[in-house]
């Protein structure tokens, strides 16, 4: 049974990760194998669960959940993704260490987090089963922790010049401008450096300005978007679970937006009950801000679809006891009704499963123009749905502020014909030039998404 929340407490460091034993990896290779024998597959296609009202059908439960995550194998010599009709693609870096999230700068030089999760032991045998299979996924590495700057000095749309702009940091993930200085957001802090324009390293001590949940850190991702005044920061924050079942007193804080005052370091719980969000950016037209949530696992492979949605002040999204508004988890004892009435509806449905991460407003590209108005998102992949879905970066278009139509595709072709990965896209950002960046933390690629017509001009 889920326990009362208390007042938050301090978080001690992670400790090492252990090395497994031949009898666990014998286990967790049989507990694998069954799992994915116990497939549950998908009654619907993807699109059912994709738009502002998705099916939604009864839940399923049991014990194993259905695994199918794609063994990362990275791109063969000339491979790359497949970008819709009238787009091209190519390579602005490669040979990056797990790239997850961009920044451009307005120089034009673009910041690139190269991290993975921070170590930690596992608790128990189906956590460790979660480990190994991730880290087929290619997401067991251990984090280079640093910032890079890639610069593309001469606009031919392949950066030329890298350097390691900021590293020891801690599994840092989002990072954002304001005036002179840099922010980034570890797994245990924001902290900030000072930046001048065309620095290529800073040598500074990074200074804390805010405590975030660390601990067991299940959700170890936290991004962050400055306010358009440049007074304060939003940053994300994932929760320590699927539904609360390590109990609810290692969640304070977390499954929420936090608004932290940039001059006085305090924060505030600006939006709860968001499982994970990651992606955040600001829409240009009513200036709402605007996050993409990935929702929890194990209710079956049409349950439950992660989401695009605005961000109401004060907003209380569901989790752990709802989802997609007010329908009821059971499986999260003991009920709370009251939480349950409160429950906003996510404005936009993005497949169930999808692991959508990155999210970048369209305005200032120059793709073609049914992507003059809306949103970019990077999906990273899915494990708990049979067929797969996400791997992939879709354009949701908006009208008037708001989102309308299906998903549009943008960039595919990351699964190859064995059902392996050969990349998976993460955060995506609008170059200086009007393209569309896409961080591939398994292909270990930055790809730059362009107008077939303004390639071939080049």
């Amino acid at each position: 049974m889920l326990r009362a929340p208390s007042p938050p407490t301090s978080f001690s460091s992670p400790g090492p990760v252990r090395r497994h034993s031949l009898a666990t990896l014998v286990l967790l290779t049989l507990a694998t194998v069954t799992m994915t024998a116990c497939a549950s597959p998908a009654r619907l296609p993807q699109s059912a669960g994709e738009g502002p009202a998705p099916q939604l059908p009864p839940p399923e439960t049991r014990w194993l959940p259905t695994v199918n995550i794609a063994k990362a194998v990275g791109w063969p010599d000339g491979a790359k993704p497949t970008p819709a009709p009238d787009l091209a693609v190519t390579a602005f870096a490669r040979g990056l260490d797990h790239p997850r999230w961009l920044l451009v700068l307005p120089n034009g030089d673009v910041l690139v987090a190269e991290t993975n999760a921070p170590p930690r032991a596992p608790r128990g045998l189906r956590e460790r089963i979660t480990r190994w299979v991730m880290g087929r996924a290619g997401a067991g590495a251990p984090s280079a922790n640093r910032i890079t700057l890639l610069r593309d000095a001469d606009g031919d749309g392949v950066a030329e010049q890298r350097s390691v702009l900021v590293d020891n940091l801690n599994s840092p993930f989002g990072v954002a401008l304001v005036g002179t200085s840099l922010y980034v957001a570890n797994a245990d802090a924001v902290v900030r450096l000072p930046w001048r324009d065309g620095d290529t390293t800073i040598t500074a001590r990074p200074e804390k300005v805010v405590d975030l949940p660390a601990g067991l850190n299940h959700h170890w991702t936290k991004n962050l978007l400055a306010s358009q005044d440049g007074g304060k920061l939003y940053v994300t924050v994932g929760s320590n679970s699927n539904i609360g079942e390590n109990g609810l007193d290692i969640e304070v804080g977390r499954a929420a937006i936090w608004e932290v005052d940039l001059a006085s370091g305090q924060h505030r719980i600006f939006a709860s009950g968001l499982r994970n969000p990651n992606g955040l950016a600001f829409e240009p037209r009513r200036g709402a801000l605007w996050t993409v949530v990935n929702e929890r696992d194990e209710l079956g492979s049409d349950l439950v679809p992660d989401y695009l949605t605005s961000v109401t002040e004060g907003g209380f999204y569901g989790w752990p006891w709802s989802y997609f508004g007010t329908h009821v988890d059971d499986r999260v004892q003991p009920p709370r009704p009251e939480q349950v009435a409160r429950a906003l509806v996510p404005d936009y449905a993005l497949g169930t499963h999808t692991a959508a991460l990155g999210l970048a407003a369209a305005d200032g590209n120059r793709l073609p123009a049914r992507f003059a108005e809306g949103m970019f998102i990077g999906r990273h992949g899915s494990w708990n749905r049979e067929p797969r879905a996400g791997y992939d970066v879709v354009f949701v278009g908006f009208n008037d502020g708001r989102p309308a139509g299906q998903p549009l595709p943008v960039l595919a072709g990351f699964i190859d014909e064995e059902g392996q990965a050969r990349g998976r896209p993460v955060g995506v950002a609008i170059d200086s030039r009007g393209a569309l960046l896409v961080a591939d933390d398994v292909g270990n690629t930055i790809w730059r998404v362009s107008a077939a017509t303004a390639l071939a001009a080049q």
